[in-house]
Formats: C-alpha cells, sequence, structure tokens
C-alpha cells in the first residue's frame, strides 16, 4: 500500500531552512491561537498583520510556482472559511467572524506542508511517517465512533477515508501527509483554548463531528490540491497575457514609426 511514497533508503539533503519555516510556522500557530483565545478584535487585527509580515518574508527565496500556490491557497481557503463557519455554522469563532489572522495563517500552514514533503526527513522516512499518520488518525476515528467519545464524530470517519483517498491517490501524497502534522496541531489547539469551536451536528450532512472532527486534515488537503494543481496553468495564463501585451505593444511602435 505504501509504494506511492519514496523508497526510505533513498538519500535527499537537508535543507535548514525547510526545517525554520515548518518551526517557525508551528511556533507561530501556538502563540497567535493562545493569544486570540481571550484577546480583542484589535488584537486579531494586530496578530494578522503581523502573519502577512511573516508570510512575505517566508515566501522569499521560493520559485514564483510556490508562491503562486501559497496565493490560490490563501483565496480559496479564504473564501472557504467565509462559507464554512459565518454562513453554514460548520464551526465558529469567538467573534462569529473570520480573523484577520486567518488568510495569511492559511498561507504560511501551506508553505510548511510544502516545505516539509520536500525536506529529507519526510522523503527519507516518508513509508514510516505514512504509516504512523494513517494508524494514529484511524484509531482517532474508530474513538470517534465508538460510544465511547464524548462528543460522537461520524464526520471525522468519514473524512479519514477522504484523506487516505488524497494520501494514497492524490498527485502530490508527501504534501497531504506533511499537512496533517500542522493542520492536526492547530485544531487541536484552535479548540483546546477556544479560538473556535466545531458544531456538534454538521450542518451539511446532519451527522455528529468532533470537536475537531478527526479527519479535518481532508479539509486541508482540498486547499492544498487546488493550490497545486491551479498553480502552473494560472503562470502559464498569465505568461501568454503578457506575451500578447508586448507583441501588441511592439507591434503598435512598429505601426507608430
Amino acid at each position: 500500500m505504501l509504494r506511492h511514497f519514496p523508497h526510505v533508503n533513498t538519500l535527499y539533503p537537508h535543507k535548514k531552512r525547510d526545517y525554520f519555516i515548518a518551526a517557525f510556522t508551528f511556533f507561530c500557530v501556538a502563540v497567535c491561537l493562545v493569544s486570540d483565545a481571550n484577546g480583542s478584535l484589535a488584537k486579531q487585527y494586530a496578530l494578522g498583520a503581523c502573519g502577512w509580515i511573516f508570510l512575505i518574508c517566508l515566501l522569499h527565496g521560493e520559485n514564483k510556482e510556490v508562491r503562486m500556490q501559497v496565493v490560490i491557497a490563501i483565496m480559496f481557503a479564504t473564501v472557504g472559511e467565509h462559507f464554512a463557519s459565518p454562513f453554514m455554522g460548520g464551526y465558529t469563532y469567538r467573534f462569529h467572524n473570520v480573523p484577520f489572522y486567518v488568510p495569511p495563517g492559511h498561507g504560511m500552514v501551506y508553505l510548511t506542508a510544502v516545505t516539509l514533503a520536500r525536506s529529507g526527513l519526510f522523503l527519507r522516512h516518508a513509508r514510516a511517517i505514512a504509516t504512523l499518520v494513517v494508524i494514529v488518525c484511524g484509531l482517532w476515528s474508530l474513538w470517534g465512533i465508538s460510544g465511547y467519545a464524548a462528543q460522537g464524530d461520524s464526520v471525522g470517519a468519514l473524512l479519514f477515508c477522504v484523506f487516505l483517498g488524497y494520501l494514497f491517490k492524490g498527485r502530490s501524497p508527501m504534501v497531504y501527509l506533511a499537512a496533517f502534522f500542522i493542520t492536526t496541531w492547530l485544531e487541536l489547539i484552535g479548540t483546546e483554548v477556544g479560538t473556535w469551536k466545531w458544531a456538534a451536528i454538521d450542518p451539511v450532512l446532519n451527522l455528529p463531528q468532533g470537536n475537531p472532527p478527526s479527519g479535518v486534515a481532508a479539509w486541508y488537503c482540498l486547499v492544498d490540491a487546488v493550490a497545486i494543481g491551479g498553480a502552473a496553468p494560472l503562470l502559464k495564463k498569465i505568461q501568454q497575457t503578457k506575451d500578447r501585451f508586448e507583441r501588441k505593444n511592439a507591434h503598435q511602435g512598429i505601426e507608430n514609426k
């Protein structure tokens, strides 16, 4: 089943920058969510401003495709946040809004998934890490539907199945695998300190869901898949538009002479 992942004995160079981005994001997520747990709207705006500054700095040194992926991830995730939270009520932030730090936060989370996925640690130990993730998330999902959990989590079990599809059939399994760690980290912290809370009953499926759902990483994998799939075509379209514009200007310049 794990042949989809690189061989564990393949050697890849470590990149300190990749580990720094990941560690920095894990740290920022914890500080931001704990700070916002009892903070004001003004603090949310301040955290958001810091988030945008950090994201811009972290993107320095990335190629244009990764930068475009981050832009797409932010746009898609932000629309999804407004639909899923204020509109549908699948989960609710303290002020019933989408905090200002959420968009840049999604950018940092996506970038972390990319950097971890290409790191030497993940590439060398991909099969072992994948096995660990499947076991841990699988047991978490089983607990949610076992009847022993404080809050039933049928939605989490369904999302876990979707997550497995991304992991073993998706085009970028290493990114999805890495996404599990950073997204589980932020969901557990955010719900524990009360920064947001998932509805006990999913408003779409009308099924019980945990706080957070066990397979919540699947939603973030959707963001990742859209970003990865959309960046190259969008960059190509932009380049084609730029080329047409330059040819048009050149032609007009010749005519004016």
